[in-house]
Order: C-alpha cells, then sequence, then structure tokens
C-alpha cells in the first residue's frame, strides 16, 4: 500500500529540515578519486574517447539532460530487463528506468517483436490514422478514471502546454497557477519555479519575463498560500487551472499528503479552475490507473509522458473529459463551431508509438507489473534505511511505491524566499554545492552498478527480483561506507 497521508508527509519533510541543517555528507575525496581513477580510467576508455570526440559536434558532448556523470558521461549501448550496458561492456542495474516510464521492463522482447512487425509493413510513420492509435486510446480510457478522450502529442512538455491552452479556451480565464519546484517541460509559460519552490524566473535563461505575466507557483503542501493565490487572481480576471505532480514536485521529491491533494481539487471547483494532473511519472507506475486511481481524485485534465508509449519515441498524451477534451478535435473539418487549441504533430501517435504504448500497457496491466514494481520499491527503500543507520549517516530514505528517494544533501528541499532577498545568495550556493555533491554520489553509485537518476532518485520496475534489489543494496552499501562529513 502506498502511503500518501499527511501524517508521512510531515514525518518525511521533518527528517528533510534536518538534513539540510547538517554538514554535507557526501564520498570522501579519496574514495572519488580512487572510482575516477580505477574505475572510469581504466573500464570506460572507450565511452570518454566518444564523449570526448562528440564535444566536437554536440553542445556538452550529450543531448539528454539525465545523461551528464562524473567524470564524463557514459555511453550506453544496451537496454535488457532490470541491466543496462555500456559501451566498455560494463554492466549496471538500471533505477533511471528512462527517466520514470518503464514500469514493466526495459526493451522487453514481446513488445519489441510487435515494433519489429509493424516496421516490416507500415513503417513508423504515415501521417494518417493507424489502428493502434484507437486501441490506445480505448485502452487509457478504460483504465484511467477522468479520461473520456486522448490526444497524443510527442512528448510530455507539449501535453503541458496544450493542457494549458485548453484550461484557457474553457474557462475564459488566462492565470495558471503550479506547484514550486515542479518541473512541467521546457515550454517558455512554464519554465517557472522549477526545482526550488520560490525560484521564479531564475532558471529561464532565454525566455522573455513578459511569458510568465500569467504564470505563478505556489508552495507545495500550503493550502491557505494556493488559496490567497486564488482570491488575487479572482480579483484579475480568475484562474484557468492548477498543475500538479500528484505526489509533490520531482516526483515527490518534495511529498504531499492526498489530504492536500484533496484540498486542491476543492478549491478548484470553489474558484472554477481545471485541476491538471501531471501524471507523466505516475501513471501506469504507482497502479494501472495512476495516481489519480489512488486516490480516487478525478483531475479536469491529465498529462501523460513516455510511458504512453511504452518508453518509445515521440510519446505524450493528453486526456480528460469530453467537455474539455473537445477542444483538441484534430483533422481538416469545416463547420465545426468550436474554437480548437492551436496543437499539432505529425510523429504525434504514429503507428510505432502506439504500437508500443498499447501492447506496453497492456502487458503491465496483464503482470500486475506496478504491484510488482511498488514492492521493489518498498524493499529497496526499506534496505536504504538499514544502510543508513548502519553507517551512521543523515540521509533520508522514502518511497511513493515504485518512486524512491535517497536524499543525501537535500538540494531541492531549500526554498527561495524573495521577502527576505538577502538570504537568497546564501541559498544558492548551497543549492550549488550540494547538486555537486549529488552529482558525486551518483559517480560513485555507478562505478559500483547502479545507475540513479542524479544520485538522488530510483524507480524500480517488475523485472527485479529480491535478489536484485539484495545485489543493488550491497552496491549502496560499499559507497557508503567511504560517505565522510566533507565539512570537517
Amino acid at each position: 500500500m502506498i502511503d500518501l497521508s499527511q501524517a508521512t508527509v510531515d514525518r518525511i519533510t521533518s527528517e528533510l529540515d534536518d538534513l539540510i541543517k547538517k554538514p554535507i555528507h557526501s564520498i570522501s575525496r579519496e574514495a572519488l578519486a580512487k572510482y575516477e581513477n580505477e574505475y572510469y580510467a581504466q573500464k570506460c576508455s572507450k565511452s570518454k574517447e566518444m564523449i570526448d570526440e562528440a564535444k566536437n559536434y554536440i553542445p556538452g558532448g550529450v543531448q539528454h539532460n539525465l545523461a551528464f556523470n562524473h567524470p564524463f558521461p557514459l555511453v550506453f549501448t544496451g537496454a535488457n530487463g532490470a541491466y543496462l550496458t555500456d559501451i566498455d561492456d560494463n554492466k549496471y542495474l538500471d533505477f533511471l528506468q528512462a527517466g520514470g516510464p518503464i514500469v514493466y521492463a526495459s526493451n522487453p522482447p514481446e513488445v519489441r517483436e510487435k515494433v519489429i512487425d509493424l516496421l516490416n509493413t507500415c513503417g513508423p510513420s504515415t501521417g494518417l490514422f493507424h489502428e493502434y492509435e484507437y486501441k490506445l486510446a480505448k485502452l487509457v480510457s478504460e483504465l484511467m478514471p477522468a479520461v473520456n478522450w486522448l490526444r497524443m502529442f510527442n512528448s510530455g512538455t507539449e501535453a503541458c502546454m496544450a493542457a494549458i491552452r485548453v484550461a484557457r479556451l474553457a474557462t475564459k480565464n488566462k492565470r495558471v497557477l503550479k506547484m514550486g519546484g515542479a518541473y512541467h517541460g521546457w515550454s517558455d509559460q512554464l519554465a517557472y519555479g522549477i526545482r526550488v519552490p520560490g525560484s521564479k524566473f531564475t532558471q529561464a535563461h532565454g525566455v522573455p519575463l513578459k511569458m510568465f505575466k500569467h504564470i505563478d507557483e505556489f508552495f507545495p503542501g500550503d493550502l491557505n498560500a494556493l488559496e490567497r493565490k486564488l482570491r488575487r487572481n479572482k480579483l484579475r480576471g480568475g484562474t484557468a487551472a492548477i498543475m500538479l505532480e500528484p505526489v509533490g514536485p520531482e516526483s515527490g521529491t518534495r511529498p504531499i499528503s492526498q489530504e492536500f491533494v484533496e484540498g486542491v481539487a476543492r478549491l478548484c471547483r470553489e474558484y472554477g479552475a481545471l485541476l491538471i494532473f501531471d501524471e507523466v511519472v505516475t501513471a501506469f507506475r504507482l497502479s494501472p490507473h495512476g495516481a489519480q486511481g489512488i486516490m480516487n481524485i478525478e483531475p479536469d485534465l491529465t498529462v501523460f509522458g513516455k510511458v504512453i508509449g511504452g518508453g518509445y519515441p515521440s510519446a505524450g498524451g493528453l486526456g480528460g473529459r469530453q467537455e474539455f477534451m473537445k477542444y483538441l478535435a484534430a483533422g481538416i473539418q469545416t463547420g465545426d463551431k468550436v474554437k480548437k487549441a492551436l496543437v499539432g504533430g505529425t510523429l504525434a501517435a504514429n503507428p510505432l508509438t502506439a504500437l508500443a504504448g498499447y501492447y506496453t500497457i497492456e502487458r503491465i496491466v496483464e503482470t500486475s507489473a506496478c504491484e510488482k514494481a511498488n514492492a521493489n520499491g518498498d524493499r529497496l527503500t526499506a534496505g536504504l534505511k538499514k544502510l543508513i543507520e548502519k553507517h551512521d549517516l543523515p540521509f533520508v530514505a522514502f518511497n511513493q511505491g515504485s518512486i524512491c528517494h535517497l536524499e543525501t544533501v537535500g538540494t531541492v528541499h531549500f526554498t527561495v524566499n524573495w521577502k527576505k532577498p538577502w538570504t537568497i545568495p546564501a541559498v544558492l550556493d548551497q543549492t550549488s554545492i550540494r547538486k555537486q555533491e549529488m552529482e558525486h554520489m551518483g559517480s560513485a553509485y555507478m562505478a559500483e552498478g547502479v545507475v540513479t537518476l542524479a544520485g538522488s532518485r530510483l524507480y524500480t520496475s517488475a523485472a527485479y527480483d529480491d535478489a536484485l534489489i539484495d545485489e543493488a543494496l550491497n552496491c549502496f552499501d560499499r559507497v557508503f561506507a567511504n560517505v565522510v562529513n566533507i565539512e570537517k
């Protein structure tokens, strides 16, 4: 059972509050140097050679934000079940899971064979209707409580953009409230309040500040703060939507409770705003019915990400009630008086992605993959807690089912307080220092054979069993044995 109670959230928040007050504990410089010299330099030479060459053609040397790793990114060539393999033939336990969408297994043969058959007959894209567009939409609608209609996009970013446009059309209001610290893609308007609550526009380089005229953030878990924003917006025309990840920003890194989400839903009804759930990570992971199924809360719109395409390219989607989704009707049509949101994408809902999504989600349901992944998440987190106690470390481990958090420095638990501007430089300095230590810890985990998301988040899948989870815990045990107070 996934515990989203207020009591649990309060306990975790208290532990994180304590963490950021304590001296930074991280991998010792001696151990880090040993990993650099004995693992990365000797066993990852082909990766280093390729990355060095790639820097001549790719900004920074890699195409993906999740690919950075100290002392250099590794080049991966294989994915199978619970494992990844790099170009030097080193094998790793995969807890990145492509950023969260892999719930069943990486590159499962039963889905891959279906994809190959389609490529042999239809090809990846025609720009016209394909049967799996219908099959996928029907399956998602049957599984997700609040999805009557589904429109596919190329990414979760595009789906979030579409959600805002739909909300504005449906409510005739302009303003959108998002949870501080949450990432809803990299579009201009949503590049606001990312990672650290209160950060506002500070990470939106290249975006004119006027783009944020109708966007504001609210502090996670604070209903009073949210309602103050709603009241203010009411005086200025009203709020079109409230957008949130149902377990909290950054996949629940700063957790929120079901009681809080229920309060947000109530405020949406009271102030005439649409409730948008960003279930890019939680859909078909926490349950076959998403977080909304666990909470028994039906949002007006639901955003989907990579999982809806089975981890294959060009995958994202927006679902919701017909009265709202009507603004996304596609095709060349005349005589329809509905003012439609301007969206598109030739490769959206392409045959390859739609087929892969359909069979992947079907397998997730048929094999009880969510339940297995959640059980693996429980076992991994319980083991991490025991290791933290064994090595007497200030770290915090917690999970929402198969979404596992290992907070060693609490980087995203800081808050930027604009009412006390003199405190901001110190906060920014701390987050920068702690982010670097997250990278160092992530580097140590990888050298021991475990791939994480930024050294602080781990997603489990149904491909794991008790033995593999225990193998991972042994890796963490070896790293934790070399953690010291680096401020001494």
